[in-house]
């Protein structure tokens, strides 16, 4: 596993976890795991079941969420923002490298807080990923009905 890296108190993101991982997760105080990565994205990675199946043998909440950055949508935006607001915190979201989920998170702040694209993207830069494309699928999400 890349990371975690910690983005705020609730949230952090890192690479593909394993799920003799988990275990580690767990004693880091993660209380969820969002995938955002599809599986066989890339030979040899773990499947998402067999993941989930060690997170809630552990007693996390796992929510498999598979994105690609070619096709992110307002609704997988959406979908990552409400999992967001109800998932027990703090929250590991996870895809091959974390910028996927640091990209939902982003795109999110975006449209559901205001928040500046720029500044994000500047922020992301500081802790090591590079969301040069948030300003611009932000503006056609928002542009989208």
């Amino acid at each position: 596993m890349q990371g975690p890296v910690r983005i705020n108190d609730q949230l952090s993101v890192a690479g593909q976890i394993t799920p003799a991982e988990v275990t580690t997760l767990v004693n880091q105080g993660f209380w969820t795991i969002i995938n955002n990565r599809p599986d066989n994205e890339e030979p040899g990675q773990p499947a998402a079941a067999t993941v989930e199946a060690e997170a809630k043998r552990q007693g996390l909440q796992y929510l498999y969420q598979p994105v690609t950055t070619a096709t992110i949508s307002k609704a997988d935006v959406t979908a990552f923002h409400n999992a967001l607001q109800r998932a027990p915190k703090p929250v590991l979201a996870h895809c091959r490298s974390g910028t996927r989920c640091y990209l939902l998170w982003g795109l999110s702040q975006v449209l559901f807080d205001n928040a500046s694209p720029l500044a994000i993207v500047a922020e992301a830069s500081h802790k090591g990923y590079d969301l040069r494309v948030l300003p611009q699928l932000a503006e056609r999400m928002q542009a989208e009905r």
